[in-house]
């Protein structure tokens, strides 16, 4: 399963109020390859769903994840932070061994 915290689940909807998106969108996280450890995070807004889709709700949003990214996701949770170092979700994957300095990027 992949989460979000209250701050997390706060910000989107705060920005899915502000965008005006659709009921049924959810948040679609997954990975790519690429990035300095070896894969990426990707993080955007959904209304589209694949009868292969994980998906689950978490603290009254839903999330999307494709089965690839999911075995590298299941355990992760999204937070989001707005402090003086920057503002933004980040992601906190037990599944990980390593991670770049920015965060952006996983290794296993």
């Amino acid at each position: 399963m992949i989460e979000v915290t209250e701050k997390a689940a706060a910000e989107v909807q705060r920005i899915l109020t502000e965008q005006e998106l659709p009921e049924q969108t959810a948040l679609r996280v997954g990975v790519k390859g690429g990035g300095c450890s070896g894969f990426s995070y990707t993080l955007g807004f959904d209304d589209q769903f694949n009868e292969i889709d994980q998906i689950s709700e978490s603290q009254g949003v839903r999330v999307v994840c494709d089965p690839k990214s999911f075995l590298y996701l299941n355990g992760t949770y999204v937070d989001f932070e707005d402090n003086l170092m920057g503002r933004g979700f980040k992601f906190v994957n037990p599944n990980a061994s390593k991670t770049c300095g920015c965060g952006e990027s996983f290794s296993v």
